[in-house]
């Protein structure tokens, strides 16, 4: 069973390189203060001199490596050996081979749905279909579906004028609107391809994407139902009116977009993008991916299961998925090639931070695993009794609350658990929900040192202590019950 306790004897810690430069520790008690060391400088780094998270993780890396004995040559590679891969450069390509392309497709399907006015067209829908008492759920409809192909902060930004919509219509709290969309965005942006923490997560922890697909539907649609609830409890008893300078914000870069629409080409169309072809487009590469993580374990080997699995591969998926949303929201309704080129090229401009701190997440791990401190945290995280999944949360919800970036924390915390999972024989299955576990953790309580907290009481006119009463808790059912259908599915698999 792959929740059993980890109860063996641990085994001992390799020893240290002996050609480090700073060759300070001796066994697995220096191991692991200098792990302890570690991760308290990259939180130091981060939440007191404010330095980049990538230029953090990338000192902080490199520090431990030293520390730990790995030598200059070990970590940088030499000058006279151009065939030997430096630590460094096996941890940064190891990762990135796998997740900067379906991160950068990804991005770029997002920036075609928002721009074609698909998430305009998904809301204004749910929203008539559900009625006005139901626009709530609706809007956390809304939240859930447009939030697997966009970032969490884009998918505010393009739908809160339809919340302001919503609730000035209701007349009611805007949280009762915005708290169900803000729970959608959120927990496709932490359990789903191909946002940046599972796929970081899936190539650091080797799972098929298919499995974390799986895998973060099972956890997520019962978190969101709880999270669903919780908004609809707390929007009651918190009144938050509209906040009539957003909407005019809103309104004035409504009328900017369309405008550098037109300055790139592209002339707004009268007619709305059919419904069906946004949900075609959405759920495409979905499907394709899951039909082949199903066909290798449903179908011998055959010529019909290598094209399953050719069409499943996340970068064909994906890049289907785009080209169908080139054609069917930009060529068809009138787009030049130019102007797709454009909101591509655009698009991919905030992606860079994001991959470069997941691949420094992965220097992280490669140096932890080459100077034996991996192998020292492993042996004594076993010795402590907990299961894996329960560490791999609480480390990661130690790391959101102490520094706030969820990004860090699941690449920090893969990198830590790694060698608990190479040593056991567990199943795609189980390690998809240790994946599901660090991704709850990452998204628990966000509060001040978190951008999303003072994006959403910027966007939605929320005190700050409102917003730690509101979202802050919306978070943490959303991570509490994620880890809770994790634990108790990972008991069956």
């Amino acid at each position: 069973m792959s929740l059993s306790l980890a109860s063996s004897a641990p085994t001992t810690a390799p020893p240290p390189h002996t050609g480090g430069l700073l060759l300070l520790v001796d066994g697995t008690p220096g191991l692991l203060t200098v792990a302890a060391f570690g991760i308290a400088l990259l939180l130091f780094l981060i939440i007191k001199v404010r330095l980049q998270p990538f230029v953090a993780l990338l000192a902080v890396s490199i520090t431990v490596g030293l520390l730990a004995g790995l030598s200059v040559s070990e970590l940088f590679g030499t000058v006279q050996s151009s065939s030997a891969v430096s630590t460094i450069e096996s941890g940064m390509g190891g990762i990135l081979g796998h997740v900067a392309i379906v991160i950068g497709l990804g991005t770029m399907l997002g920036a075609i749905l928002e721009v074609s006015g698909g998430a305009e067209v998904l809301a204004s829908r749910l929203l008539s279909l559900f009625g006005e008492k139901r626009a709530p759920l609706a809007m956390g409809l809304t939240g859930l579906i447009f939030g697997i192909p966009v970032f969490f902060d884009v998918g505010i930004f393009v739908l809160a004028p339809l919340v302001y919509a919503a609730a000035k219509r209701g007349g009611r709290s805007i949280l009762l609107y915005c708290l169900p969309l803000l729970a959608g965005l959120s927990m496709t942006h932490a359990f789903l391809p191909p946002h940046p923490g599972p796929v970081a997560a899936a190539g650091l922890l080797h799972v098929q994407l298919g499995w974390v697909i799986l895998m973060g539907v099972v956890c997520g649609i019962p978190a969101v139902l709880a999270a669903w609830a919780f908004s609809a409890w707390i929007g009651k008893r918190i009144f938050v009116a509209v906040p009539q300078d957003m909407v005019e914000a809103a309104e004035e870069a409504t009328r900017a977009v369309a405008a550098e629409q037109r300055a790139q080409g592209v002339e707004p169309r009268e007619e709305p993008v059919p419904l069906a072809t946004v949900l075609v487009i959405i759920g495409t590469p979905l499907i394709l991916i899951l039909a082949a993580t199903f066909s290798s374990i449903a179908l011998d080997p055959s010529p019909g299961r290598s094209v399953l699995q050719f069409f499943g591969s996340p970068f064909v998926a994906l890049t289907l998925a785009l080209l169908m949303a080139y054609y069917l929201l930009g060529i068809r309704r009138g787009w030049s090639r130019k102007s797709l080129e454009a909101v591509s090229t655009s698009s991919l401009k905030p992606v860079g931070n994001i991959l470069l701190v997941v691949g420094a997440g992965g220097i992280f791990g490669a140096v932890l695993k080459a100077s034996g401190v991996a192998q020292a945290l492993s042996d004594t995280f076993h010795g402590v009794g907990l299961p894996v999944i329960v560490l791999a949360y609480l480390i990661s919800l130690v790391l959101r609350v102490a520094q706030g970036s969820a990004t860090v924390a699941i690449v920090t915390t893969a990198g830590i658990v790694a060698p608990l999972l190479s040593q056991g024989h567990h199943s795609q299955a189980f390690v998809a929900l240790v994946i599901m576990a660090i991704s709850a953790g990452s998204i628990f309580a966000s509060h001040v040192n978190d951008g999303g907290f003072w994006m959403v009481a910027k966007y939605f006119g929320i005190s700050e202590r409102d917003t730690l009463r509101t979202w802050t808790v919306l978070e943490s059912v959303l991570s509490v019950a994620g880890f809770a259908v994790a634990s108790a599915v990972s008991v069956f698999v």
